[in-house]
């Protein structure tokens, strides 16, 4: 038998967090004794243990989702939620190298061309070095992917170093079957960053991220396993 302090006690929570946890379904209700107080069970404090370990793997709506459909008997659904975690997580992976590779080529083509490349490109400049279209470049524009000045005197669009390094980078990404959405938000950070170069410490701390992420997924299906075999 357990009380509501020894449970938060373990985990550095308050009694109400421990509560609002109960009322919330996130452990199963609690016994009372004849005189109303709850008490507790090595099942609710698996169940507790399990929730918390779920938290860093998963976000706090994917863990309060997974045991709520334990508590309902749905242990599919919680799979289905568990699975789409670890889909997110590889997809990300990808989405990581990806990039990666990419400003790694841009840095390669950016060492290559120093001293030799013009200041700016028009855009039927820029759409002949990448081979596609103006339009192409127009409809990269209208979604946030380039960002190009314009000549005071002509109106034109002007592309200077970054905007002609964001055109590489989409069209890199492009040709390897990435939406536009995900390509904007990929060149949006790049701009964001200050280029190439900070980008990569914000890659390795991407990175580092994912690998946490992982790791506490491992955590929580330890946790999640042991909490399960409570209840058969």
């Amino acid at each position: 038998m357990l009380r509501p302090t020894d449970l938060a006690r373990e985990h550095g929570i308050s009694t109400q967090a421990v509560r609002n946890y109960e009322r919330d379904g996130f452990i199963p209700p609690a016994q009372r004794s004849p005189s109303g107080y709850r008490i507790y069970t090595e099942v609710h404090a698996a169940a507790l243990r399990a929730y918390l370990s779920l938290i860093p793997a998963y976000g706090h709506s994917a863990a309060g989702q997974i045991m709520n459909a334990l508590g309902n008997h749905e242990l599919d659904r919680a799979l289905v939620i568990i699975d789409r975690g670890h889909h997110q997580l590889l997809r990300d992976r990808e989405t990581l190298d990806t990039v990666r590779k990419a400003v790694d080529h841009l840095t390669a083509e950016s060492d290559a061309a120093e001293g030799r490349s013009a200041d700016h490109r028009t855009i039927g400049e820029l759409a002949q070095r990448l081979r596609v279209t103006p339009a192409t470049l127009r409809n990269w524009e209208s979604v946030g992917i380039l960002v190009p000045a314009r000549d005071p005197a002509t109106g034109y669009r002007v592309f200077h170093a970054n905007d002609i390094r964001d055109a590489e980078l989409a069209h890199l990404l492009r040709r390897g079957g990435y939406p536009l959405d995900r390509i904007t938000t990929v060149v949006q950070q790049i701009r964001t960053a200050g280029g190439t170069d900070t980008l990569s410490s914000a890659l390795e701390d991407w990175q580092r991220k994912l690998t946490a992420r992982g790791l506490a997924m491992l955590s929580a299906a330890t946790h999640l396993d042991r909490y399960l075999s409570l209840l058969r």
